[in-house]
This record gives structure tokens, sequence and C-alpha cells, in this order.
């Protein structure tokens, strides 16, 4: 997977937006205006910051030597995978989706309801 359909995965998703809020190379991307990822454009090693359940996180990054504590995030919540890494284009898609997920149930219920009624 390269960073191009990186991107076009995580955009694909339900109402996903794109923006640069922090400087003009970091891609973020939101669904409800909550932030589920991150994309480095100008890293040496494609990767992506994503949001985790806090068990899982740590497991991930004992299971896979190309995830690690996300720099400058909370590292209880957020991991950076790395994709040239030991991690199958499937299970990246499966931790896009995940991230996405963990957004949602911090939301109010009425938005998680207007969010997933919008996808159905």
């Amino acid at each position: 997977m390269n960073i191009e359909e990186l991107f076009d995965y995580c955009l694909s998703i339900e109402g996903a937006e794109a923006s640069t809020p922090f400087d003009e190379t970091t891609i973020v991307l939101k669904v409800m205006g909550k932030m589920f990822a991150m994309i480095p454009t100008d890293a040496d090693r494609i990767c992506i910051t994503l949001k985790c359940n806090p068990e899982k996180a740590v497991k991930l990054r004992e299971d896979y030597d190309c995830v690690e504590c996300a720099f400058h995030m909370n590292k209880t919540h957020w991991n950076t995978l790395y994709l040239d890494g030991d991690m199958p284009e499937n299970e990246i898609k499966k931790w896009i989706n995940h991230s996405v997920e963990e957004v949602m149930m911090k939301l109010p219920k009425k938005l998680q309801q207007q969010y997933y009624g919008s996808i159905k």
C-alpha cells in the first residue's frame, strides 16, 4: 500500500474529511469533526497514526514490529503503523476502521445515531 492508496482508503470512509491544521505536510483525517488518523507526507517511511483501544494498542505493539507508540500523542490511545513493516494491507485497513469506531464511541449517542444512520 502506498501513501496515495492509504489516503484514498481513509477518505473512502463515510463522512471522512481531510485537512492540514498542524502544518502543510501532515494530513489529519476526521469523521464528525473528530480525528481518527494522521498521515505525515514528508516522513522517511510511509506511516499512519491511529486511535486504538488501550489494551489492543499494547497488543499491536507486541505483535508487530512496525507498530509503535505515536510520537506527540497520548501513547495509551494512539499508535503509529509503518506500512513497510510486517502488517498485511487488510490488517492496516482493519485498524483504520477500528480507529473510526473508537472515535465514534466517544461521541454523544445522538451523533453516533446520526453517523451510523447515514451509512446504512
